[in-house]
């Protein structure tokens, strides 16, 4: 595939500004990976098309970055997404507008929280270290915002509206969001049905926004994310008797990463620089429950890969006419 191959024309109202009330409410698009045929379809009308002994993986990461807003001492906005905490009370983040935050910087947040800009570096990750006043971590906790996208701009009421009901273990900067349709209830439905379900772990790093920038694909360096594959799931993907269907992409890099032949995972942690382009042989997933992305973008090309380029052109156009919504807290794909 060529870069122009990744790009598809995206109307801007199409991008889903916030999450439906209910979370298996929506769309789905279903492309059968054998003929390459479309069939559009309710979201919860994926529990016919999974059969007894399928095993169901999902990503078990929790969000745990943050969003604040505040101003210099000297006037001028600032945002900060803080991504995690290097150490006590100094956070690594993103700032805007970076070029006008040196090192020595002090930020004024809300109730009264301070932080100085106490590093830099070439990559656009920066550290902020907050002052310490008497309750600044609850401050923080209560000020701060759910860290969505930059292509969402409606404020969300509901912070765990940006979880997955499984999310369990802190690290992400973003949210798994073809998890994002299941709820414990469907969840439970699908086990009655004899669906087994098992978890890994993928720490979704804030690259997975960016398109691929490069002039080719060839040159294209893939962000590194902390995964991990329990000895359970291990298990259960070489005992499986049915279709492995991986829950996102997230879910897809770690299972593949840390496969050593079809069907076999060695469970363990690593850091995923996987790059999954058409061509590529999956050893443990048969199906994929997906949203719809951004053009340029890797998880496109790993879609592309597991169904095929022309399919995926197709149903991405089909979407675009019949006005699917998109992005993260937009409508469902499974490739199956």
């Amino acid at each position: 595939m060529n870069l122009e191959d990744l790009d598809y024309f995206l109307p801007e109202e199409l991008i889903a500004q916030e999450p439906l009330a209910d979370r298996t409410a929506s769309r789905m698009l279903h492309i059968n990976r054998n003929n390459g045929e479309i069939h559009h379809k309710q979201f919860v009308d994926s529990i016919d098309l999974l059969e007894p002994c399928d095993l169901l993986i999902l990503n078990n990461t929790r969000v745990s970055a943050m969003r604040l807003f505040g101003h210099k001492i000297s006037g001028g906005a600032v945002e900060a997404l803080l991504l995690k905490e290097a150490s006590a009370g100094v956070f690594e983040c993103l700032l805007k507008p970076a070029k006008r935050l040196p090192v020595g910087t002090e930020i004024q947040f809300e109730s009264g929280l301070v932080a100085t800009v106490s590093a830099k570096d070439k990559d656009g990750v920066n550290e902020i270290t907050f002052h310490d006043s008497e309750g600044w971590r609850k401050t923080l906790e209560a000020i701060s915002v759910a860290p969505l996208p930059p292509y969402i701009h409606t404020h969300l009421r509901d912070r765990e509206r940006y979880q997955t009901v499984i999310a369990q273990h802190p690290g992400s900067a973003a949210a798994p969001t073809a998890g994002l349709h299941f709820t414990q209830e469907y969840l439970d439905r699908i086990i009655k049905k004899g669906i087994q379900l098992a978890e890994v772990t993928l720490h979704v790093g804030v690259d997975t926004f960016r398109p691929v920038q490069t002039g080719s694909l060839a040159d294209h360096q893939m962000h590194g994310e902390v995964c991990e594959v329990p000895e359970k799931t291990a298990r259960l993907v070489s005992e499986c008797q049915g279709r492995i269907i991986a829950v996102g992409t997230t879910t897809t890099r770690t299972l593949e990463t840390f496969a050593t032949g079809k069907r076999q995972l060695q469970p363990g942690k690593t850091v995923s620089k996987l790059f999954i382009q058409p061509g590529y042989e999956f050893q443990i997933v048969d199906g994929m429950f997906t949203n719809f992305h951004m053009p340029r973008t890797t998880m496109l090309l790993m879609i592309s890969a597991l169904a095929s380029p022309k399919a995926i052109a197709t149903a991405y156009s089909e979407a675009v006419n019949l006005r699917y919504r998109f992005l993260s807290f937009g409508d469902s794909m499974l490739i199956l």
